[in-house]
């Protein structure tokens, strides 16, 4: 028999998660094992199921998609990453690289190029989108990172990242505190903190800043 490839799916959006399961589901080498609609989710089902592949849309409510890889790579260092995304700038594609992930592609790519992407990623080689700048890659992969980033953006860990989506996203801090398993002090320390590092005041001007970043998706 065949050995079919598990691949499990993160993309909150329906309609292009659906299209997603039609076109893998044609194939016979794949079988789609799980799918989630937001990072903490995600995380929590990609744990138990132990996938081949993750497709993993790098905007994703809850936790973003970069948290989402890190935790990935962190527990199941063995499941490989295809990163879906609409980002083409510097910062995604580098910060995605660097978390670990072993694909780039943007989402407007063609039948054809999404599924060249998947099988270069489960064969063990990494993939990058033809829409992503060579000299981007080009100073990333020679170790030269000419990455432009705010300073203040660069001292904020990730934990704190990962709160500034929660906060910009309208949660409270107990629904926070809920997600990541951490203390409402911890969550008030934390927040306390980006207003400090950033030199914001309130949390209308944190959530300008999240979707300034790219770490909220402002509706369409």
């Amino acid at each position: 028999m065949e050995k079919k490839y598990r691949i499990f799916i993160v993309e909150d959006h329906q309609l292009f998660r659906e299209g997603l399961k039609s076109m893998l589901n044609q194939r016979g080498d794949i079988e789609i094992i799980g799918e989630a609609e937001d990072g903490l989710e995600a995380v929590r089902r990609i744990r138990k199921a132990k996938p081949d592949m993750v497709l993993l849309d790098l905007s994703m409510p809850k936790m973003g998609g970069i948290s989402v890889m890190k935790e990935i790579k962190r527990e199941l260092p063995e499941t490989r990453v295809l990163a879906l995304t609409i980002h083409e700038s510097d910062q995604y594609i580098l910060e995605a690289f660097q978390a670990g992930v072993n694909g780039y592609c943007i989402k407007d790519a063609s039948r054809e190029e999404l599924m060249l992407a998947v099988d270069s990623v489960l064969e063990g080689k990494t993939y990058i989108s033809p829409d992503v700048s060579d000299q981007v890659m080009d100073g990333y992969l020679t170790g030269r990172k000419e990455l432009k980033q705010n300073s203040r953006w660069e001292t904020v860990t990730q934990r704190e990242r990962e709160v500034l989506k929660l906060l910009a996203e309208g949660h409270t801090n107990k629904e926070i505190s809920d997600f990541l398993c951490i203390s409402v002090k911890t969550v008030e320390k934390h927040r306390s903190n980006l207003i400090s590092k950033l030199n914001l005041h309130n949390i209308a001007q944190l959530t300008v800043y999240a979707i300034e970043n790219g770490l909220v998706e402002t509706k369409k």
